[in-house]
């Protein structure tokens, strides 16, 4: 697929900081990487709650689509420790995610500061970029320990990464698979990229909204390829 994108095609010429979501973003939905994290959710939300495993998926979905991410679902609903949360669901094999030396040249080729921000750990991130190679090419990592456990779309996620790292949003670009992640990001000036998988991608752990491509304004660019997207920048 090429570039998609809405409503006009906008320049990235200007930007300066390049801002990336982590996961289905950095990598491709395809390897199932999430689903690895996914399942491990499942399971979590089954102990804390007792529900059964259905129940318990349908409520795991459910605080994901409405509090941003499950964690923070289970932190307002049951009072969970964050951090065995974390350490329980990034307990993962990373090896489907292969190294990815066309994405990792073209990231370190644009000009400026190169960013994550991305409602997993700081670890998690780290054991992606090194299976992709691209260990180096981050100025940093802000994750959600960062966020002080509010996530992304919540605007205080972004507005203390903006503010910490002295961003000016209007030279800012964000990348999100995720289109409800890119409100804000245009909200305050900043240009976005919803980073999506191949049109015929489906898994049954995905629901429906987690894959949506949207006309909406907030929406400037969509790709299915990164690297591509990267190295023919509008």
């Amino acid at each position: 697929m090429n570039d998609m994108t809405s409503p006009a095609r906008r320049s990235l010429s200007h930007i300066t900081d390049w801002v990336f979501d982590l996961d289905n973003t950095l990598y491709p939905r395809e390897c199932n990487l999430f689903a690895q994290i996914d399942s491990r959710i499942t399971q979590y939300v089954m102990e804390v709650t007792r529900l059964d495993f259905e129940a318990a998926r349908a409520l795991q979905k459910s605080y994901y689509r409405d509090f941003g991410t499950t964690l923070n679902g289970l932190m307002l609903k049951h009072e969970i420790d964050p951090d065995h949360f974390l350490n329980t669901v990034h307990a993962i094999d990373y090896s489907p995610v292969a190294a990815h030396p066309d994405l990792v040249e073209a990231i370190r080729a644009l000009p400026g500061r190169k960013f994550i921000l991305t409602n997993g750990d700081t670890g998690h991130a780290r054991s992606v970029l090194s299976r992709l190679g691209g260990a180096d090419i981050f100025e940093h990592v802000h994750d959600i320990r960062a966020m002080t456990f509010v996530p992304k779309p919540h605007k205080a996620a972004y507005d203390g990464f903006l503010a910490l790292h002295g961003i000016d949003p209007a030279s800012a670009v964000m990348f999100d698979d995720l289109e409800k992640n890119l409100v804000v990001p245009h909200e305050i000036g900043m240009a976005t990229v919803q980073v999506v998988a191949d049109a015929g991608y489906v898994h049954e752990q995905v629901e429906a909204w987690e894959l949506d491509r949207t006309s909406g304004p907030h929406v400037h660019h969509i790709t299915d390829n990164l690297a591509r997207f990267l190295r023919e920048m509008p």
